[in-house]
């Protein structure tokens, strides 16, 4: 494993201790769930299923919109349902021309820093064109579970416990001289002075750069984009925040089906190590741990949260069912005192206002409402031209612009009212209850 200086960097090939099996998944089978490329990578990497006892299968999961996930078990005779479980294998296989906009190398580095800090399961091995992990047991969430304050609660607490305690990789100790899919680019990588390579705008910088620009209609778009993108940069990335300048090492990708209920409360899976505040309240809450760490990368507190939220209306962007104020602040108040229970310091006893925090958080969440519609919406674009997945990425590209579109009118006209009615999801975002 890499170590770690006191600075929480960290040095060192993070890819090193993984197993590489020299082997792909052929995505052509992914309408089948018993492909025979799927089952080369499982006795690959587990012989011992090959057996005359052993019985493996594959479910496969189809909540996302970006890669192939599916779950492989050995259904032995005489196994419970709970053993099998605590045994199955999640093989993952890299959407169509998904390099073009994720660091599969930062993918693997940010799955076994988030294993060394007990929040990923382990990391099985690595193929071609995918990754083998151990299966979380739990029950994925439904966009309607992210609003039971229960769950939502016990979301706030885990966002929490990744922000205060993971280490941010940044580019100087994350490669140690490892070629990657994403070359180092010093003008991207410069978009936000002051801030560490990779961040989230380098990110949203290195998609921009990758949109289609064969036609006049597409460089016309592409370059109203990076105008909107230098805006932003400007208006809201010298923002003070939580984390080392201002940001955390934040998921960016915390939709329901990442997010799984564990099934017996803390520890279940070996992740998810409890914060040690407050436990004697929280027996009886649901925990949650988190999956697919493909775009998480050093960002700010309140962009990971907004995004989150975002989540809550689903794929079909049901903006009716966002939090309101009071979900909103009851979430960051939760998220707040985790936090501080756990930062770096913690231990000195410094006295903190955690209403002031929830609030300056609150603040800050609600000036970066508008950012996760231009972050998917850019990634919509590009997917759009690559993926091969059955899913209209290009409306999907318009809705998600829009809610940014909206954003940046609500933030003129509250400079300059205009007298037009705000649209539902902005409604929404200002309800109070």
């Amino acid at each position: 494993m890499p170590s770690h200086t006191s600075n929480g960097a960290t040095n060192g090939n993070a890819t090193s201790q993984i197993h590489y099996i020299p082997l792909s998944y052929d995505s052509s089978n992914d309408c089948s769930n018993d492909d025979s490329s799927a089952r080369q990578l499982i006795l690959t990497l587990q012989p011992a299923w090959s057996s005359p006892s052993s019985h493996v299968e594959f479910e496969r999961f189809t909540d996302g919109i970006t890669n192939t996930l599916l779950k492989a078990v050995n259904r032995k005779p005489g196994l419970s349902k709970e053993q099998i479980d605590s045994e199955a294998i999640l093989l993952r296989a890299y959407g169509h021309g998904t390099d073009l906009i994720i660091d599969r190398l930062r993918e693997t580095q940010n799955h076994e820093l988030l294993m060394k800090n007990g929040l990923a399961p382990p990391l099985l091995a690595r193929f071609d064109n995918g990754m083998m992990y151990r299966f979380i047991q739990g029950k994925p969430c439904h966009p309607a579970d992210l609003r039971n304050p229960s769950i939502y609660l016990a979301v706030a607490r885990r966002i929490a416990q990744w922000h205060a305690t993971v280490p941010c990789l940044h580019e100087s100790n994350a490669r140690n001289g490892a070629a990657t899919n994403g070359a180092h680019d010093p003008s991207r990588d410069s978009i936000a002075p002051g801030k560490p390579s990779p961040n989230t705008w380098t990110v949203m910088q290195k998609w921009i750069n990758a949109l289609p620009t064969k036609t006049e209609a597409q460089r016309a778009r592409q370059s109203g984009l990076q105008k909107e993108l230098s805006w932003l940069v400007e208006t809201l990335s010298q923002r003070p925040g939580l984390g080392k300048n201002g940001l955390v090492f934040a998921h960016c990708d915390l939709l329901s089906g990442n997010v799984i209920i564990e099934p017996k409360g803390p520890g279940t899976n070996g992740t998810g190590k409890e914060n040690g505040r407050c436990q004697h309240s929280q027996e009886q809450s649901p925990s949650v741990n988190f999956i697919d760490y493909e775009y998480a990368t050093p960002s700010p507190a309140a962009f990971d949260l907004a995004n989150h939220f975002a989540e809550w209306g689903g794929f079909d962007c049901d903006y009716s069912v966002l939090p309101t104020r009071a979900q909103r602040l009851e979430f960051i108040r939760e998220y707040i005192r985790t936090y501080f229970s756990l930062a770096a310091g913690a231990e000195t006893g410094e006295e903190i206002d955690e209403e002031a925090e929830a609030q300056r958080l609150f603040d800050e969440v609600d000036m970066f409402r508008g950012v996760p519609g231009f972050y998917w919406g850019i990634w919509a674009l590009i997917q759009a031209t690559i993926s091969h997945i059955d899913f209209d990425y290009a409306q999907y590209a318009e809705v998600r612009l829009g809610e940014y579109w909206a954003w940046r009118q609500a933030i003129d006209s509250s400079r300059k009212p205009t007298g037009e009615e705000p649209p539902l999801r902005e409604k929404r975002w200002a309800q109070l209850e």
